[in-house]
């Protein structure tokens, strides 16, 4: 399943990832793509902030996670921008990460390609006139879930 949305401004990335987050599920895997700059990490913020955190959110780009654990869920925001080789999250602890009930959010998964599972859904952010252009793909029955409960 797939699904594309506009973006015009920061505030409507925001309000995207606020309403996804209402759909969200314990193990939810979720990969962004996009440019530097994409508006990935605003996205996330949404969605935390959907999900009930209150405080400020920044890409864990040089820490390549950060946990938020907020009353329903635990949610796990990785970053693998400065990834060398997708081995190195093999010394990172990768995989007790995954195996959990966490919500995981990758920024730059393709980094990790080989290592991770696939996810539940792809998102991909684009250039567009006056804007983002958001496309959500799904490859999982939770991944449509998902994507049905984005409303």
């Amino acid at each position: 399943m797939k699904r594309t949305e506009r973006a015009a401004t920061e505030a409507d990335m925001e309000r995207l990832g606020e309403r996804f987050a209402g759909a969200l599920k314990p193990g939810a895997m979720i990969y962004f793509h996009g440019a530097l700059g994409a508006g990935k990490t605003t996205l996330i913020r949404g969605i935390l902030h959907g999900l009930g955190h209150g405080g400020a959110v920044k890409s864990p780009t040089f820490t390549l996670v950060e946990a938020y654990v907020l009353p329903a869920h635990t949610v796990y925001h990785f970053d693998f921008y400065r990834l060398h080789a997708a081995e190195e999250l093999e010394f990172f602890g990768i995989r007790d990460y995954l195996q959990g009930q966490g919500i995981c959010l990758i920024e730059w998964a393709e980094r990790g390609a080989g290592l991770l599972p696939e996810p539940d859904v792809d998102v991909y952010i684009d250039q567009a006139d006056h804007g983002r252009s958001v496309q959500w793909v799904s490859h999982t029955d939770s991944g449509n879930n998902l994507l049905d409960g984005l409303t």
